[in-house]
């Protein structure tokens, strides 16, 4: 929590608020009083919210991989310029590790899941709860109140996962959000295919939002990996290396790992914790 805290620009209250605890009880533990400060189920949804691991767990350095680089990059951008993008790309590359790493590192970013949101009110409310602005009263106030934080805010930038499992009304409420934030917060929304061809099929049937939508966000797929199928296995390979060496540095026998684990990102993982 301390952690998180140094990357959280607004107040202790704020903070308290992003993780759903009263500000009492965040001052409480923030002053090393953690005895029946919150209940179980309190303490479990904290270790959710900070990404803390129930059980003891291999330390996973981050690799700065080619598609670290590139998502790093384009967020960075975002952030510092209010602009908005959106990234189509293969599964199992590094994009929802790379935003969660970015998240965390910089202030006033923020990573939404949206398969977990998928309806505007959640959405918003999510959003909101991550900035620390007030989330549980009606929801035109939660709305009108994270607008107006978001425009006093110094270059916001939220992140949205998992884009494509949104619903319509949502894409919806996501367009009306930009055009009340414009230039003043950055956007960047993230899928594979899925989402690239929601967004296609919808255009292309003339569903409403969909194109103005797609314009406010560059009016382009971003894509960090290459089209053909030699030329991804490649890609995977150096990426594999890239976080082998990083996680597993002196490991002999590294080329049989990669293949072992069929040039999967995700099994890497399973393979540097057999030999260590």
């Amino acid at each position: 929590m301390i952690e998180r805290r140094e990357s959280f620009a607004g107040s202790d209250a704020k903070f308290a608020t992003a993780l759903g605890i009263s500000p009492t009880a965040y001052n409480r533990i923030k002053n090393g009083n953690t005895d029946q400060v919150l209940s179980d189920q309190n303490w479990i949804s904290l270790a959710r919210k900070l990404d803390t691991p129930l059980r003891e767990q291999r330390e996973w350095k981050a690799a700065v991989t080619p598609t670290f680089e590139f998502i790093s990059a384009q967020l960075a951008f975002c952030q510092q310029n209010g602009a908005s993008r959106i990234l189509c790309d293969v599964p199992d590359i590094g994009k929802t590790f790379t935003a969660k790493v970015y998240c965390r590192a910089n202030k006033n970013a923020v990573y939404i899941d949206c398969s977990q949101v998928k309806s505007k009110q959640r959405l918003v409310r999510q959003i909101a709860q991550e900035f620390g602005v007030n989330h549980r009263g009606r929801y035109a106030e939660v709305y009108a109140d994270l607008v107006f934080y978001l425009r006093s805010l110094e270059a916001p930038l939220i992140v949205l996962d998992e884009a494509g499992d949104l619903e319509y009304q949502a894409f919806l409420e996501l367009k009306a959000l930009w055009n009340a934030t414009e230039k003043m917060t950055g956007w960047y929304m993230m899928g594979a295919d899925g989402l690239k061809a929601k967004m296609k099929r919808s255009i292309a049937n003339d569903k409403v939002g969909y194109a103005e939508l797609f314009s406010r966000f560059g009016a382009r797929y971003q894509k960090a990996s290459p089209d053909t199928a030699n030329e991804l296995k490649q890609f995977k390979t150096v990426h594999a290396a890239i976080i082998l060496q990083a996680n597993a540095p002196g490991q002999t026998g590294i080329e049989k790992m990669i293949r072992q684990s069929d040039y999967s990102l995700r099994r890497i993982y399973d393979e540097i914790n057999k030999v260590s």
